[in-house]
């Protein structure tokens, strides 16, 4: 708290306005719309090494946080202030920083993927940036970055060196969905339970079990695509992007769209997730293959 106090007595109007900016290049949206990209128009390998990336540390920083119930700084000091238009992203338990894990997530594995000394270090300073935001906001401490940096950077090296590298899950899709699903029911039980236990509050709860229902898909897609759809991307840069926009209007219309017809309670929140990363592994694969009349890739 000593830190956050001490950033802010530099704060201004500039400042505020720069930091959450940069802030939003780390909300959910901005990540998912380009491993769409990625996955449906320009490259499916790296899609999926972000996407196990993104997806495994979203799911230990979601269990951290739930486990460790740790308040966001205004209510562990009720005399500290938060920038004001930083609060309604700052949902959630403080620790660990979830904007963090979805920044280190992205921009690691791109900083890996990139040849490029300058597109390295671009990737590895906005991390570095984008963490240091989320302090000067007053939205989390040193240690909530910290650590969801440090969970988030091994979950893209593992992924980078596994799925990238060496193809190791290339023949073991049926292994590697079936563990990670696992580990999606698992949370999403242990969530349900502090929730009818009065431990934690629906919201939070909801926070870890979109995170569940988004990562199950993630694990049952991978397997089906990888198996069974393995749709083409396609040449031309026009039918990338008609690709690209369909796709993600789908995929707003079923995250806004499913709320209000299914609700918010915990089963709701896990179906919604489910089914947006179903639209984007599987049922939009599927139109790919039947409208383009190619055989699967081999």
């Amino acid at each position: 708290m000593e830190f956050l106090q001490f950033l802010a007595q530099y704060r201004s109007p500039a400042g505020d306005i720069f930091f959450q900016g940069l802030t939003y290049l780390a909300q959910e949206v901005f990540v998912v719309a380009v491993i769409c990209w990625l996955f449906w128009c320009a490259d499916k390998k790296l899609a999926y090494t972000l996407g196990f990336a993104y997806f495994t540390s979203g799911l230990l920083v979601q269990g951290l946080k739930i486990t460790f119930r740790i308040p966001r700084p205004w209510v562990l000091d009720p005399g500290f202030q938060a920038v004001e238009s930083a609060l309604p992203g700052a949902t959630g338990y403080s620790f660990p920083s979830g904007h963090t894990q979805s920044i280190t997530a992205l921009l690691g594995t791109l900083g890996l993927y990139f040849r490029k000394t300058l597109a390295k270090t671009l990737c590895f300073v906005m991390i570095f940036l984008i963490g240091f935001s989320r302090m000067y906001l007053g939205c989390h401490t040193p240690k909530d970055v910290l650590t969801s940096f440090c969970v988030s950077i091994i979950c893209v090296l593992l992924s980078y060196h596994f799925i990238c590298r060496r193809n190791a899950a290339d023949g073991r899709e049926a292994v590697v969905s079936a563990v990670m699903a696992v580990i999606c029911i698992l949370l999403t039980v242990y969530a349900v339970i502090l929730e009818q236990k009065s431990i934690i509050d629906l919201a939070y709860a909801q926070d870890c079990v979109k995170a569940c229902g988004a990562g199950m898909a993630f694990a049952l897609g991978f397997y089906i695509e990888k198996r069974y759809i393995q749709f083409s991307l396609p040449n031309c840069t026009k039918d990338k992007i008609i690709r690209l926009v369909i796709g993600l209007v789908v995929a707003v219309g079923l995250q806004e769209g499913l709320k209000p017809l299914i609700g918010t309670s915990l089963p709701a929140s896990f179906l919604r997730y489910f089914l947006v990363v179903a639209w984007i592994l599987i049922l939009y694969p599927l139109l790919f293959q039947r409208f383009s009349g190619k055989s699967p890739q081999k």
